[in-house]
């Protein structure tokens, strides 16, 4: 038995998460910052609940929904200087993805006034940051449940900053607020989810525990990735069944990490505009390929998870990557390559994996001719 788990983090799931605990959120603090997007928090109904709630439970509180897709440091820094402003005691993250990473962000930013980019990508602030409340409203970020930050920096380059103190103080999970997601975005963010699940289960440094939370996750992402490459209706029990899959992953994500296909699929986002799930989904077929040809054992026990071949698998993620028309220089992709010197998401992939092998896989899948 091996067995290696760290995550702090209180998870309260359910329908009327929200709702039903008010004194959890209190028991933080009295006055709150929200950090969100502009849209879905409002279109899920999730961020009225919060309203509703924080007024019934007498607290102080205002809204920054300033967080774009791929939050930038810029956005952060805004939300931080409000949340000092107002006296805020907690940072109340809600939306997907991004607002959720961006709240960790701004809970460091407002407890480290004078903090630089460098500083906080260096991890070397002084103060402990503001208790986080997280709540999201996709299917795919796992954000909830980890300690990683993912942003866009002054450079225009995305990175990911994680750290214990970046673990969300209490998770509220209602997977009503995926409801009113678009079929795009279900499909996006469950690609992410399974990329979480899928990338950790791989890893070398997949222990027990986090390996019965992939084999939860992986055949709920997988059967409803099958079902919406289908065109099936996305009925609520598929939404359901998405959500806690994210959570599940999103667990695997926390204790294990990711391998090359996360900071591979940023590469794509930032300068392709390819959603972060679909993004990492297009590397995920060659992580199988090298899974396979490093750690064959533990490849066929992830196919078998998902009850379908390598082949199979990988048809259906090429499907839904929706990479088709990237194509690359050769000196881009030297370019790109020049980032993944003593890359740490390189020691989770079972064999080991190196800037030259990476450089040959992305001249597959997206060369030109120079």
């Amino acid at each position: 038995m091996n067995f290696t788990l760290y995550m702090p983090a209180r998870v309260v799931s359910g329908p009327g998460a929200v709702l039903n605990n008010g004194p959890l959120i209190r028991e933080l603090g009295t006055r709150a910052l929200v950090v969100t997007g502009a849209h879905s928090a409002k279109q899920s109904g999730a961020l009225d609940d919060y309203k509703t709630i924080l007024e019934q439970q007498g607290m102080t509180y205002r809204i920054y929904d300033g967080i774009g897709p791929n939050p930038l440091i810029g956005a952060c820094r805004e939300a931080a200087v409000l949340a000092r402003e107002m006296d805020a005691q907690m940072v109340i993250g809600l939306g997907g993805g991004s607002p959720l990473d961006a709240a960790k962000a701004v809970a460091v930013l407002a407890a480290n006034p004078e903090i630089s980019s460098q500083t906080l990508l260096e991890k070397k602030w002084v103060n402990p940051p503001f208790p986080v409340v997280a709540t999201g409203t996709t299917s795919g970020t796992g954000s909830e449940v980890s300690s990683t930050s993912v942003l866009t920096w002054e450079d225009g380059r995305k990175r990911a900053v994680s750290h214990p103190d970046l673990y969300a103080s209490l998770v509220l999970a209602d997977p009503r607020y995926t409801i009113t997601m678009s079929r795009s975005v279900t499909i996006s963010t469950a690609l992410d989810a399974f990329s979480h699940a899928a990338e950790g289960f791989l890893s070398p440094r997949c222990t027990d525990v986090p390996d019965w939370f992939a084999r939860k996750a992986l055949p709920l992402l997988w059967e409803g990735l099958g079902r919406l490459l289908d065109g099936k209706e996305i009925e609520n029990g598929l939404r359901e069944s998405l959500f806690y899959g994210s959570l599940w992953a999103g667990m695997v994500l926390n204790a294990v990490g990711t391998a090359f296909p996360h900071p591979f699929g940023y590469c794509l986002t930032e300068d392709y505009g390819i959603p972060h799930g679909r993004a990492c989904a297009a590397f995920l077929p060659g992580l199988l390929e090298h899974a396979q040809a490093n750690a064959p054992k533990r490849t066929e026990d992830l196919l078998a998870v998902l009850g379908c071949s390598l082949e199979e698998s990988q048809a259906r993620l090429g499907m839904m990557s929706e990479t088709a028309g990237v194509r690359m220089s050769p000196e881009t992709i030297d370019r790109y390559a020049t980032r993944w010197e003593g890359l740490h998401n390189f020691h989770n992939v079972p064999g080991g994996y190196t800037v030259e092998e990476g450089k040959r896989l992305f001249l597959r899948l997206f060369g030109t001719k120079a």
